[in-house]
């Protein structure tokens, strides 16, 4: 009889906000608004001078990142081991009008998409304020 390849099963906890918020679909939309508001609104100007001309990268990137920071499936991390958005953020002088700037077209994107339930996906837009503020010199 010949042998089979073992059957992998993702590990899937629907309790995490990745799964309660609405998974990939949801995350995605909110990256894609995100990244629309830098591309459009002229008080990012400064964040979006950062960025490569070609966004399409990071709109591929992000929500990847996200996911497996709201307990989803963690490709981002496993992709290049050691990896963190520190580190990839470290050769550019961030400044905290910048941080801002990416603090409040966040806080914008999620809202603007509206995930629910609402009380979770608000408090992940801070959470994620905090961290890019933290990131500001």
């Amino acid at each position: 009889m010949p042998s089979q390849a073992p059957v992998i099963e993702e590990t899937r906890n629907p309790d995490t906000p990745y799964y309660r918020l609405g998974g990939a679909p949801v995350f995605e939309a909110i990256c894609n608004r995100f990244y629309d508001l830098m591309d459009e609104d002229p008080q990012y100007a400064e964040l979006r001078a950062m960025h490569a001309e070609d966004l399409g990268p990071m709109r591929e990137a992000l929500p990847r990142f996200l996911a497996g920071w709201a307990g989803g499936p963690r490709d981002w991390f496993e992709a290049v081991p050691g990896r963190c958005m520190m580190s990839v953020h470290k050769p550019f002088a961030i400044n905290r009008a910048v941080a801002d700037q990416w603090a409040d077209a966040m806080t914008r994107a999620v809202s603007d998409v509206a995930p629910e339930p609402a009380d979770m996906a608000k408090a992940m837009g801070e959470v994620l304020g905090n961290l890019a503020r933290g990131m500001g010199r």
